[in-house]
């Protein structure tokens, strides 16, 4: 593919990796660290694939050094990480862990020292065991210790760090946590799911205000899983479901952020209503700075009363492209899903904050990694960033998920989505084809900009 398509991206726009805690950071009860909800439910047998867990994922706790070099021969400029809150407030009130504090210190340092400028999201799933056994994110109190949380981390990093995001993709905490039961902690309560989704929306306001309490001048934000929700075919029914599918994975989170309340559809559909009380709707629309968007894949629907919440079925269309995950390749929904963000609420700023492809890589004989199914999928991604950008989208910056391959929730090991590959037996890192290909646009892009200058 052509790289025409950077002429439509800003000379500063941002370009980034990201990963999570949980996922790379291993060194799960050094140093301080208690168990999180992730290490309780990757230690339930049936929970996780292979019975893998995230003892030790890519050891970056103790190799962080070795992947920021490899940030800087991806020539990233940006590095979206979380902050372990079970490394910082081990109890998840209480306490503060220095040992852990002083890990994200050094971290912070060293990127900055390389030239790359840290994103830190402060919540991405991984809850103190502590606080789910007094109730977790079902429970109001959850919310009041993670905005203190968030005031401990931005007290200590905000001479350094500028930009914050309070969650990360809230949907998988609340619905595949509380109501589907793949994710930790495992349930399947659609009471508890509205109930932690509420609190988790409460938690961002409350801690938007503490990190800007803490950081003057702070760009503080959120991260959701967003996507484009079509009907499998004309009917009234698969439009229906259209909707119930967008309310589900869209609306529910976006609208409260903007002031509009839950959908009222969607809480009649859920049969119960957020537990919220006199100011707390206005706490969680306090204004952001900017929108990060996770997309992966669209979503074509198909009504199905029998099936379980939104009762409607995902389709497989045929002749189209799959990821290792069975996702559909269609990047064109990012750049409908951008665009939505830009006119249906106003977006002032936006990060495609994760983007990416598993695919089941393996070292060859000349030991490189060649992925081209990842290379295309990264292009036509980015094509489609530009594409936003020249319909009037104010995107800022891309993060290609992920910068490792590392442990992928439910799904163990098996799955692979680093532009970096991890043999986990040995922890040696290659940078694939897709890793070189990302660092030829990135080099590409700021060429141009030179050029424009």
């Amino acid at each position: 593919m052509s790289d025409s398509y950077l002429d439509s991206l800003p000379d500063d726009f941002v370009w980034g990796t990201a990963t999570a805690a949980y996922q790379i950071e291993g060194a799960a009860a050094e140093d301080g660290r208690a168990p999180s909800i992730w290490d309780t439910f990757s230690h339930t047998p049936g929970k996780v694939d292979n019975g893998d867990t995230g003892d030790v994922a890519c050891d970056h706790y103790h190799r962080w050094r070795e992947d920021i070099g490899l940030m800087g021969r991806l020539g990233a400029d940006a590095y979206r990480f979380s902050v372990a809150w079970p490394r910082v407030v081990p109890g998840g009130d209480g306490p503060v862990n220095k040992a852990g504090l002083d890990f994200y210190d050094r971290l912070t340092d060293g990127l900055l020292a390389a030239g790359i400028t840290p994103y830190v999201t402060l919540y991405h799933w991984d809850l103190p065991q502590a606080l789910q056994d007094r109730g977790g994110w079902p429970a109001r109190e959850t919310a009041e210790h993670f905005a203190a949380y968030a005031a401990v981390v931005a007290e200590r990093l905000g001479d350094r760090v500028t930009h914050w995001a309070t969650l990360n993709e809230p949907l998988c905490s609340a619905w595949i946590g509380h109501l589907e039961g793949r994710m930790a902690p495992g349930l399947t309560d659609i009471e508890a799911a509205v109930r932690a989704s509420f609190h988790l929306h409460l938690g961002h306001g409350l801690a938007v205000q503490a990190i800007r309490a803490a950081v003057p001048g702070a760009q503080v934000g959120i991260v959701n899983n967003l996507t484009h929700c079509e009907p499998a075919s004309d009917s009234e029914a698969d439009h229906a479901a259209a909707r119930r599918s967008d309310g589900h994975t869209n609306r529910w989170w976006m609208d409260p952020l903007h002031g509009r309340g839950y959908p009222q559809d969607m809480v009649e559909l859920y049969g119960t209503e957020p537990p919220a009380r006199a100011g707390d709707l206005e706490t969680i629309a306090a204004p952001l700075d900017w929108l990060g968007l996770n997309y992966y894949f669209r979503n074509v629907v198909a009504d199905d009363p029998g099936g379980s919440l939104p009762y409607a079925r995902q389709i497989e269309l045929p002749d189209s492209r799959r990821t290792g995950m069975g996702w559909e390749v269609h990047a064109a929904g990012l750049t409908k899903t951008l665009r939505r963000m830009t006119e249906d609420y106003g977006a002032r700023r936006l990060y495609v904050t994760e983007n990416g492809s598993a695919y089941p890589d393996t070292v060859g004989p000349d030991g490189q990694v060649h992925d081209p199914e990842r290379v295309r999928y990264l292009e036509e991604h980015l094509a489609a960033c530009a594409d936003a950008v020249a319909q009037g989208v104010p995107l800022a910056g891309y993060f290609a998920w992920s910068l490792l391959d590392n442990f992928e929730w439910a799904y163990g090991y098996d799955k692979r989505f680093g532009l970096v590959h991890v043999d986990y037996a040995t922890q040696r890192r290659t940078i694939k084809d897709s890793g070189r290909r990302y660092a030829e646009i990135v080099r590409a892009h700021r060429d141009r900009a030179r050029r424009a200058a």
